[in-house]
């Protein structure tokens, strides 16, 4: 019997961006968000994931621009939550199908 070794395609577990625990970031990037949805409705459901430190949605809610997508940034608390997050990719929320991503970029969207 020959014994086969797994090689993950992503890194696993490891420091993660501030020295804790977890790998990777702990903000996510969902694309493909419903104009009507609002940035409380976003905040409920990934909220559910873990304790959310910062949300933008863009353009914001009372943006007066027509628009046909928009696009919103969590960021996590615990980088594990960001990854569970991306499970939601091809949830039907409102009426999208979400897309949510790692976003790795340094600075938060929206930030100064």
């Amino acid at each position: 019997m020959s014994s086969t070794a797994v090689v993950p395609s992503a890194p696993g577990p490891g420091p993660g961006p501030s020295g804790g625990p977890g790998g990777g970031t702990e903000v996510i990037q969902v694309t493909n968000v419903s104009p009507s949805a609002s940035s409380e409705q976003m905040r409920t459901l990934f909220g559910f994931l873990g304790k959310i430190d910062e949300l933008r949605l863009f353009p914001p809610d009372d943006s007066p621009l027509p628009v046909s997508s928009r696009v919103c940034f969590v960021k996590f608390h615990d980088p594990d939550s960001a990854v569970v997050a991306q499970h939601l990719t091809n949830t039907v929320f409102v009426d999208r199908a979400l897309i949510v991503v790692p976003y790795a970029e340094v600075l938060f969207p929206g930030s100064a």
